[in-house]
């Protein structure tokens, strides 16, 4: 299933998403214009690299051109290949652009950063001493899908929906699009810890615990951050 928009106009501009967007992008043309020696080199600076992580929180230091722990930041906005960054913007064009108009530019903005950042340690305590980088917005985006299923649990997306040979598009109330997503990324988290070599990050896929750490991590935060605030509500 593929989102393609919701129903629920939003009444401002969401230049914080707008931004986060172009930076994404811009990255990633950087990204393209790099050998693959240097992309790879890129990617153990700038993404988080677990073992080292792990070595810079026991107190060794790590000759990296940033400290360790602002991976958790940087690698959100990087991206694997031209899927992976496709696939992330545009569940954050949908989803991002109503919780930044809920929690107002700057909580929005905290609220992603903070969600990228727990969504990456939720990868890392499964897999402290892995050398695969762990790289992309989808933790982020993860935790703006969290504050979303609970505050337009009834809003429609529209979904692109293969049926056969055919695509069709759907209508399908948030709360059971969002729901299917993390009950999946949660099924495929529990089966990387006792499939290590078939799926997840140990494997250079999909970090699912990410994802799922992103989205629970977003159900939380969201609401202390006032997603169900007086100003949201009217």
């Amino acid at each position: 299933m593929v989102p393609l928009y919701d129903d629920n106009p939003t009444q401002i501009t969401p230049f914080i998403t707008y931004v986060l967007i172009i930076i994404n992008v811009w990255v990633f043309f950087h990204e393209m214009t790099l050998d693959p020696q240097q992309l790879n080199l890129f990617f153990q600076h700038y993404a988080i690299v677990p073992k080292e992580l792990t070595a810079s929180f026991n107190g060794y230091n790590i000759n990296q051109p940033i400290p360790e722990w602002m991976t958790l930041i940087t690698s959100q906005f990087l991206h694997g290949g031209f899927l992976h960054i496709a696939g992330n913007m545009l569940f954050l064009w949908i989803f991002g652009n109503n919780i930044e108009e809920e929690l107002g530019h700057y909580k929005y903005l905290f609220f992603y950063l903070t969600c990228g950042a727990l969504a990456g340690l939720s990868q890392w305590f499964f897999s402290p001493y892995s050398s695969i980088p762990s790289l992309g917005a989808s933790g982020a985006i993860a935790g703006v899908m969290g504050a979303y299923i609970i505050r337009f649990p009834q809003a429609r997306i529209v979904t692109l929906m293969p049926i056969g040979f055919f695509i069709t598009t759907i209508r399908i109330p948030a709360v059971f699009f969002l729901g299917f997503w993390f009950l999946q990324q949660a099924l495929y988290s529990l089966l990387s810890l006792n499939v290590p070599s078939n799926i997840g990050m140990e494997s250079g896929g999909i970090a699912y615990w990410s994802h799922a750490g992103g989205f629970i991590f977003g159900f939380i935060l969201s609401p202390l951050l006032g997603l169900f605030s007086d100003k949201s509500r009217r």
